[in-house]
Parts: C-alpha cells; sequence; structure tokens
C-alpha cells in the first residue's frame, strides 16, 4: 500500500493561554496543502524484526526508532498484539521542522494505512486518539479537511475555506526554529477576535486581521524570516504568513499572478 501523506499550513495562529499540564491552549486553521511524502507500507512476511525502516530523500536527522511513522505502529501495536510484521519506506520531500506538519502528517497516515491494510475496524474517533498521542497536530491529518483547531490542536471543527482558486508558494530558508524556545517567547492572551471569525472574512482582509503569534519573536531572532514574507506582499500576495512555528512562510495569490521565486539556491520553494 502507498499512501502520499501531506502537509498543512495555519491560517492564523493564536496562543490563547497556558494549561496546567504544561502545553498551551491555542485557536488556528488548519488547511492541507499538496506537498506531499511517499510512503510505502508492506506486509513482511520475512523478516525477523516486527518493523523494518528505510527512507529515502531528504534527510531526516535522529534515530530509525524515534521515527514517527515506526511510533505509529507500535503504538497500535501495544493494543493490537496481533499486528503484523512490516516494512516501511518513506521519501520524504516536505521539509522537517519547518512549521508544515510533515512528520505529523507521515504518523497520521501511518495509523491510517496500518487500519485500512490489515482491517483493524479503528473508527476515526480512536484514530484522533491514538494520533494525539504523537502530536499536538497529528489529530488534523486523520481528518486531512480544513479545520477550526482548539485546545492543543487536537478539538477540530470542519470548516468552509478553500484556497484551491488561489496559487500558493511555500519558502523555507532551512532556518531550524525550536518549538519550545518559539513558546517560551510567547505571552498567551486571549484573543480580541477569533481565527474562524476572521477567516470567514474576504481573504484580502486577512492581511491586516489574520495573526501568527509566533511571528513576533520570530522575526525579531531570524529577521531573514520576516523579509521573506515582505517579498511575498511585495511580489502581490493577497496574503502571507508563516507557518506554525515557523520558518516556513506561505503567500497566497492570484492564480494570474506571476511569482518571481527567485529566492538564494539553498532556500526550499514549492509553489502548488
Amino acid at each position: 500500500m502507498i499512501v502520499f501523506p501531506n502537509c498543512k499550513i495555519n491560517l492564523g495562529l493564536k496562543i490563547i493561554a497556558k494549561r496546567a499540564d504544561g502545553f498551551h491552549d491555542l485557536e488556528t486553521v488548519f488547511y492541507q496543502v499538496a506537498l506531499k511524502d511517499a510512503m510505502e507500507l508492506m506486509h513482511n512476511t520475512t523478516g525477523i524484526n516486527e518493523i523494518e525502516f528505510t527512507g529515502t530523500g531528504l534527510t531526516v536527522g535522529g534515530n530509525a526508532a524515534d521515527n514517527l511513522c515506526v511510533k505509529a505502529y507500535q503504538l497500535l501495536k501495544k493494543d493490537l498484539p496481533q499486528l503484523p510484521p512490516v516494512k516501511i519506506h518513506l521519501h520524504k520531500a516536505i521539509p522537517m521542522g519547518a512549521g508544515l506538519g510533515g512528520g505529523s502528517a507521515d504518523a497520521a497516515f501511518m495509523l491510517k494505512a496500518l487500519n485500512d491494510k490489515f482491517r483493524l475496524g479503528i473508527s476515526q474517533p480512536q484514530l484522533i486518539q491514538y494520533a494525539l498521542q504523537l502530536g499536538s497536530d497529528c489529530p488534523f491529518f486523520i481528518k486531512n479537511t480544513p479545520c477550526f483547531a482548539t485546545g492543543r490542536g487536537e478539538i477540530l471543527e470542519e470548516i468552509s475555506v478553500d484556497l484551491s482558486g488561489y496559487k500558493i508558494i511555500l519558502v523555507n530558508p532551512g532556518i531550524h526554529i525550536n518549538t519550545g524556545w518559539a513558546f517560551s517567547n510567547i505571552r498567551p492572551a486571549p484573543s480580541a477576535r477569533s481565527v474562524k471569525e476572521i477567516i470567514q472574512q474576504p481573504l484580502d482582509s486577512w492581511r491586516t486581521e489574520l495573526e501568527n503569534d509566533f511571528e513576533v519573536p520570530v522575526f525579531i531572532a531570524h529577521p531573514e524570516i520576516k523579509e521573506i514574507k515582505g517579498s511575498l506582499y511585495r511580489q502581490g500576495a493577497i496574503y502571507a504568513s508563516m507557518s506554525g512555528s515557523g520558518s516556513t512562510v506561505f503567500g497566497i495569490f492570484s492564480k494570474e499572478r506571476f511569482i518571481e521565486n527567485n529566492y538564494p539556491t539553498h532556500y526550499f520553494t514549492k509553489i502548488l
């Protein structure tokens, strides 16, 4: 079985409060984007290991045992010991640590693939609970449709947002933003207006109203990322923002608009 985990962008991101459990309550809209990894799942009928993992494409740091695809398998195996041995091959095209949720997408798609391939009969609400154990934005990829997210990001309400009539560019300068550092530099506060309310307004109003709270500390620490956002607006973006805690910045353009895409060669860029 081959699946293609896609990434996401955040349309607005407000940090509302710090919780007693150390996590933060937030508001955002997750929107799926067609930059995809490729993942193959096979029943391993000959190997002696319960899971064999290989990878190609962009280099994924760390030990293979720590890969979220492996952790997703192990999470189900703990409750479903009958789950057979598998081989997983992941071709990585979504940049890591970029605010695009690529690792979370891989984990969620692995849960869904295991459920489908081995006919485990796990319901979508159950899959969401498994996904939450792997990461706060993993549950979104179980639904994988535009959602207004609250709580840690796991309370999902499907919402009507359609950007298919626009062109989206993703620009990542290769700067790693530590998520813990980013949260530590945010002063949580209730939002004057809900992201959900703003997102229903005309797209050309988002520029002045739809904000990502992480931009303030990240732009101070990394002016290069702030400049990417400015460059997208200078090229005629209707809306531009950093996704998640960065460092990817995206721009939404009319289909007819020409985008120069003349960023440094070490940047990752993708026009969709």
